[in-house]
């Protein structure tokens, strides 16, 4: 029997870029997209961002959590019942990063493993974000089994971490499903105080897989602005959706 999953990612932008004004337009579109394992960054947990997500719509969620640079902020897993989050594992990155290992139980009994993580920033700093997605391959090992890796990378297509996870045996949702990454992830287009603007337009976010997964179908998520503002979106990433199909 093979296990068909929605899964999602979304780096939130923690509680900066409008956060009051945006909060309305992710529960919206959290109520709706309703995925079983979205992973998220930027979430500052003392605001309770993975948790008023998670109450969005219908579905009930677990979170898991696994800080950055901080305790009350960094990544978390949202699992929908009912699929059976474990306690996980957190990987220690440099230039306060992280990422978060949660053993997914499925359905039909297969263990899934899902992975969030949100590499450096800094534009010309490439060669520690290939560092660190070097670190998370290393921490992954040689697991056989399903495996999905979500996040915002914060390289795009042409930097040495992309073709890194090529060769470590991940491929893209997005290039699995579509032939090509969607051309921008970030920005989404939000104008607010103090947002970010180093870097051009490009693919940053994707959906990863690896073993007995592939990809049906994989889309931009989160990425409507609101109704009667063309400069406000639910962040200032854009997310990604994809629905995968577990070789039984």
């Amino acid at each position: 029997m093979a296990d068909e999953l929605h899964v999602a990612t979304l780096n939130l932008r923690n509680i900066a870029d409008r956060w009051g004004e945006r909060l309305p337009l992710l529960l919206a579109d959290m109520a709706v997209l309703q995925p079983d394992l979205i992973g998220l960054q930027e979430c500052v947990f003392a605001a309770q961002q993975d948790r008023i997500l998670g109450a969005a719509g219908e579905g009930r969620y677990a979170s898991r959590r696994g800080w950055a640079n901080r305790p009350e902020y960094g990544n978390a897993i949202l699992g929908r019942e009912p699929l059976v989050l474990g306690e996980g594992d957190r990987l220690e990155l440099r230039r306060g990063r992280s990422a978060l290992r949660v053993p997914v139980s499925l359905p039909s009994g297969t263990t899934l493993d899902f992975v969030v993580t949100h590499l450096h920033h800094e534009i010309d700093d490439a060669a520690v974000r290939a560092e660190q997605s070097t670190a998370v391959i290393a921490w992954l090992g040689s697991f056989s089994g399903p495996l999905v890796v979500v996040g915002d990378f914060n390289a795009d297509p042409t930097e040495p971490t992309y073709g890194i996870m090529l060769d470590a045996g991940f491929r893209s949702a997005a290039v699995e499903a579509n032939g090509a990454e969607p051309p921008v992830t970030w920005p989404s287009g939000i104008q607010a105080p103090g947002m970010d603007v180093d870097g051009e337009p490009s693919c940053l976010d994707y959906i990863w897989l690896r073993g007995p997964i592939t990809a049906d179908s994989c889309r931009l998520a989160f990425d409507r602005p609101a109704v009667d503002d063309p400069t406000l979106f639910p962040s200032d990433h854009f997310g990604l959706s994809a629905r995968v199909r577990i070789s039984g």
